[in-house]
């Protein structure tokens, strides 16, 4: 008989628990499309992080040149999926991105691993403003190969704020990354991106971005980069003729240039494919 209870109150948990994960996973789309509404309606930046809160399937492409002559492939660009699983959260997992370098001496293999949390803490689409600001966590895992990836875990904190006016925008973002240990060794970094976009004819943005890297400890204590990044996008909705429908895809490249005296790479080509759900 004891048994028998215990199955029985097991079975009525069980049913009890899915109409709750039924309708939250029936909501889903409402809650996303909510969440959505509330804020600008702007393509994600080439390289800076998008301040806003997105749902997308993302793979991104670079070739960098290294100042030694050595040209790397990054397939994937450590891109994923975005979703938005909960009013003003994004949670982004990031699948590691495969390395192929033109250099015998140094073996191809895939980088890291990396999650990302982001709250969206302010907010108002175009009719309210205009403007976003969020704040997100990101955390990599040690799983690349030879040394296309780091040899311990970091965090990055990063916040980001952005305004529009009209057909422009400005999005500015600012995070570290933060090893949790051998940080004499792999050092600190801090990140200042910021990125201009203009609409222009509907489905293109052009846009320039600054992309600027500070160094403490490691092998580049003390030093920084700076890149400007002129660059398109093209971005349009599969179906433009249902208004509550969020499926679009969205295109793009450009090309990171070295301004700074230092710089361990320049004339990066990116290009980026999404597909927007």
């Amino acid at each position: 008989m004891r048994s028998i209870a215990i199955c029985l109150f097991a079975t009525l948990a069980l049913s009890a628990s899915l109409p709750a994960q039924q309708n939250f996973f029936s909501n889903w789309e409402q809650r996303t499309s909510q969440t959505q509404s509330k804020q600008p309606a702007w393509p994600p930046p080439l390289i800076t992080g998008f301040v806003g809160l997105i749902q997308v399937g993302r793979t991104d492409f670079y070739r960098q040149t290294a100042t030694n002559g050595v040209q790397t492939w990054n397939i994937d660009g450590s891109k994923g999926f975005n979703l938005i699983p909960f009013a003003n959260t994004e949670i982004d997992t990031n699948l590691p991105p495969y390395l192929i370098h033109s250099s015998p001496a140094v073996a191809n293999g895939a980088g890291d691993m990396s999650f990302l949390l982001k709250y969206r803490f302010l907010s108002g689409n175009a009719t309210h403003g205009n403007y976003m600001m969020s704040a997100s966590l990101l955390g990599t895992i040690p799983t690349g190969s030879y040394k296309n990836g780091s040899t311990d875990a970091s965090v990055g904190p990063t916040l980001g704020v952005a305004k529009g006016y009209k057909w422009f925008d400005v999005q500015s973002t600012i995070g570290g990354s933060l090893p949790v240990k051998d940080t004499a060794k792999l050092g600190r970094t801090i990140a200042w991106n910021t990125a201009m976009q203009a609409r222009v004819a509907k489905y293109f943005w052009p846009e320039v971005e600054f992309n600027a890297t500070y160094f403490k400890g490691g092998a580049n204590d003390g030093k920084n980069q700076v890149f400007a990044t002129p660059g398109l996008l093209v971005a349009r909705k599969l179906r433009p003729e249902s208004p509550k429908s969020r499926l679009a895809i969205c295109a793009g490249g450009g090309v990171q240039i070295a301004t700074s005296h230092f710089h361990s790479y320049n004339h990066e080509i990116a290009i980026t494919t999404r597909f927007l759900f």
